[in-house]
């Protein structure tokens, strides 16, 4: 990897387009349809569109990672962690997971779930501080062995509830401290609307 790279510091935002959701599949289908051999409609499990948050990873303008995350009772699970592999040795999965947390913490998730290849447990533990889940068995899917891991989420004293404004309700999922067009609709005045 050439220097510039190495000094650009990664972004990492939540994706909210199709450009951005394209660029989420083109890594994806790389590392793991490409790289691991994983059949594609298991990769692409019918689980991207439903209750999915995605977030994009890039250094400068080039797309490097990707990590998928939805929503349970109790728990955000983490999914699908792609990086091209000229760059994850450049902390993308460490800021994958740092905005994942972020993003659940501020959701009011307290728990992170994650399944993963048991060979990537001493990263996952120096990385995001994942435990192995006590008393539950490896699995198999897509030929691989996976064992359950969990983190806990500090609380976040943002965190989105019941009493939170509704207009930051209405904003872009993770952009929630930025007044998003709903609120500068809610400053105009209400047209007349006439029937008939």
């Amino acid at each position: 990897m050439n220097a510039e790279r190495e000094s650009t510091p990664i972004s990492v935002e939540v994706v909210r387009t199709l450009d951005q959701l394209t660029q989420v599949y083109a890594l994806r289908g790389i590392v793991y349809v490409g790289e691991q051999a994983c059949p594609f409609d298991e990769e692409f499990d019918g689980n991207d569109l439903c209750g999915a948050t995605h977030l994009l990873a890039r250094i400068g303008r080039e797309p490097v990672g990707a990590i998928r995350m939805r929503w349970f009772a109790g728990f955000a699970k983490l999914e699908r962690a792609a990086v091209l592999r000229r760059y994850r040795e450049c902390g993308v999965a460490r800021a994958l997971w740092e905005a994942s947390a972020a993003l659940a913490a501020r959701k009011g998730y307290r728990q992170m779930l994650g399944h993963i290849e048991p060979q990537l447990l001493e990263f996952w533990q120096s990385c995001a501080g994942f435990r192995l889940r006590e008393g539950r068995a490896t699995f198999r899917f897509s030929d691989r062995e996976y064992v359950e891991v969990i983190a806990d989420l500090p609380a976040c004293a943002e965190a989105i509830d019941l009493a939170t404004p509704p207009l930051l309700l209405l904003r872009p999922e993770g952009a929630w401290d930025e007044p998003g067009v709903l609120d500068q609709s809610a400053a105009r005045r209400p047209a007349e609307r006439k029937l008939g």
